[in-house]
């Protein structure tokens, strides 16, 4: 069972750390007691986790790194670290470890070993960004970073488009052109998206704009620096499905080895949609001929 956190921290423990998610000075200073008193500091780069230390004034005994190549092959060091007494702590390179960052592993690893994992919690670009973007955030979906390609990008695209919950995205800089127009495409270009750029850092912006507008933007705006898309949610009115839509997934379906029955049945129930019309369009595309 996770403790909460004493004055002290206990010996064995794992701590979950969170650290500013751009302008260092919001480290909090329970995070800094935290940093000063474990034995060994699990981290997703250590130039970058250095520099934090070094402004905060702090010297951590020793560095492991543990990023999504690194992670997994630590667990039985730092099991076996946790049970000689040691104190660990868990950073990622900004904002919470285990939030499309490293860490998961490691933590359920701690768990199921019968340790005690804890947290000093800090910011995250998902409630930051919720809160600039003056969305709806009582209910919302983070999707984190999107497939970069194939069938499973559509889906969490379509996915996004159904929503009528607020969505948040991680997205980098060098994708973000094709990411929004993408998005404009299947949830349509009226939809407002908040594009928040580079959250506490010097260059911060904040765009709040349809969907269509902020691809316009960007083909003129050299996309630099973190990006965190926070994405209306659409109508519960769900709007009809267009014909190529339903022929697109048909051939994604049959393309990796499903019938076309089961690929029919399947598209149907997931739009919503009459079979017989998804029949007649695969019928129409040449997908249901031998």
């Amino acid at each position: 069972m996770t403790q909460a956190i004493p004055a002290a921290i206990p010996v064995g423990t794992l701590v979950v750390i969170g650290t500013p998610i751009g302008n260092l000075g919001d480290m909090a200073s329970r995070g800094v007691e935290v940093l000063e008193s474990v034995d060994v500091l699990c981290c997703e780069d250590k130039r970058r986790t250095g520099v934090l230390l070094g402004h905060i004034g702090v010297r951590v005994p020793k560095l492991l790194v543990a990023n999504e190549f690194t992670e997994a092959g630590l667990v039985d060091e730092v099991l076996s670290r946790l049970g000689r007494g040691q104190r660990i702590g868990l950073v990622s390179d900004a904002g919470m470890p285990t939030v499309s960052d490293p860490g998961r592993h490691l933590v359920s690893a701690v768990h199921d070993a019968g340790f005690s994992v804890t947290a000093a919690p800090g910011p995250t670009a998902v409630t930051t960004a919720l809160a600039v973007s003056g969305m709806r955030s009582d209910r919302f979906v983070f999707e984190g970073f999107l497939p970069r390609k194939g069938s499973s990008r559509k889906k969490r695209l379509r996915d996004i488009a159904a929503s009528t919950v607020t969505t948040v995205v991680y997205e980098a800089p060098h994708r973000l052109r094709r990411t929004l127009k993408d998005l404009a495409d299947i949830c349509g270009g009226d939809r407002i998206v908040v594009v928040v750029k580079e959250l506490t850092k010097r260059y911060e912006e904040v765009l709040k704009v349809p969907l269509s507008e902020s691809v316009r933007y960007f083909e003129t705006v050299e996309p630099r620096g973190e990006f965190v898309l926070v994405i209306d949610g659409g109508s519960d009115e769900a709007p009809p499905v267009e014909d190529d839509v339903i022929v697109g997934l048909i051939k994604d379906a049959t393309q990796n080895g499903t019938s076309v029955s089961d690929s029919v049945r399947l598209v149907a129930s997931e739009l919503g949609v009459g079979r017989r019309r998804v029949y007649k369009l695969a019928l129409e595309s040449g997908v249901g001929r031998s």
